[in-house]
């Protein structure tokens, strides 16, 4: 309940709730199935996580896999041809993945791909620790590896709570059969099987907050090819600028002192007069979809006129 709330608090999550009641109102009244899908977002209805591909212009609008084999495997043209994959900050629920997919998939006029994190012991403990505040220093540290691989080690059942999408991988590692991290977290182990086993390569990967922290991790260890002309936004926490290929458009909010408290010397390429959030009900907010059209082939930065 506690991660459903921040989500309220860092994106657009009454955008995502007014619209879908809004496009499934025709149906709901005739007492038709609503088009979307998916109505229950919230952490206590999605512990385990999964991928939400998202179309706000296209329903159902929302399709939810929970395994990312049979992701991977699809028969639906729709899971080929997502070009655009986000993962949110840190304790999100699906509602906050959602919300930000949403805002990136209405200002792109594009289906976008949410990873949504699940919730195991792992999680419970950094946010004990305080690791929602100094989640840069406990990348720097991977201490969500060591505690899963401890968990792992000594309580193999409790570290299999939560981690049921990362677990599907085609490259899952386990211990005593409960799932551990190669990449510092599931939703980094998650995008990097993305990464490497689609056969269509993503062209936009958003992060916000940790999130940004989790891409930079999944695509350290690509092979070239498929982080060619690959673009990275990153909002609310900049990233090492470190893998060949990739171009980077990354934003700080001068008003966020969450984010610069995590930054860890890499600067962004904008400041921007805002704060950490992307809800903008709570200004000053950063306009995530606006910032993502910035990575995009052809659109013009210098119309848009931000810090």
């Amino acid at each position: 309940m506690f991660n459903t709330a921040l989500d309220v608090i860092f994106y657009d999550v009454p955008t995502l709730t007014a619209q879908l009641t809004e496009n499934d109102a025709p149906m709901s009244a005739r007492g038709e199935k609503a088009p979307s899908r998916i109505v229950q977002f919230d952490a206590l209805t999605n512990p385990e996580g999964s991928i939400l591909l998202i179309d706000a212009t296209t329903a159902p609008y929302v399709h939810k896999y929970t395994n990312v084999e049979l992701f991977l495997t699809s028969p639906y043209q729709e899971t080929r041809d997502v070009e655009i994959a986000t993962i949110t900050g840190v304790g999100s629920s699906a509602l906050g993945s959602a919300a930000l997919a949403w805002d990136i998939s209405l200002a792109l006029e594009k289906p976008v791909l949410a990873i949504v994190p699940g919730y195991g012991m792992a999680d419970v403990i950094l946010q004990a620790l305080g690791g929602w505040f100094g989640f840069g220093l406990y990348d720097y540290l991977h201490a969500k590896s060591l505690i899963q691989n401890s968990l792992a080690n000594v309580a193999p059942q409790t570290a299999s709570i939560g981690r049921r999408l990362s677990a599907s991988t085609p490259d899952a590692k386990t211990v005593h059969g409960a799932p551990v991290f190669r990449r510092g977290s599931g939703s980094s182990d998650v995008l990097h099987a993305l990464l490497t086993y689609r056969e269509t390569p993503f062209k936009l990967l958003v992060g916000h907050s940790k999130g940004a922290l989790q891409i930079g991790n999944a695509i350290r260890s690509l092979a070239p090819e498929r982080t060619h002309a690959l673009r990275v936004v990153t909002l609310g926490c900049p990233i090492a600028t470190n893998v060949d290929g990739v171009s980077y458009y990354q934003y700080l909010g001068l008003y966020d002192a969450l984010g610069q408290l995590n930054m860890w010397g890499n600067l962004p390429d904008r400041w921007t007069p805002t704060w950490h959030s992307t809800n903008p009900i709570l200004p000053p907010a950063m306009a995530a979809g606006k910032y993502a059209e910035d990575a995009m082939p052809g659109t013009d930065q210098s119309q848009n006129g931000y810090l």
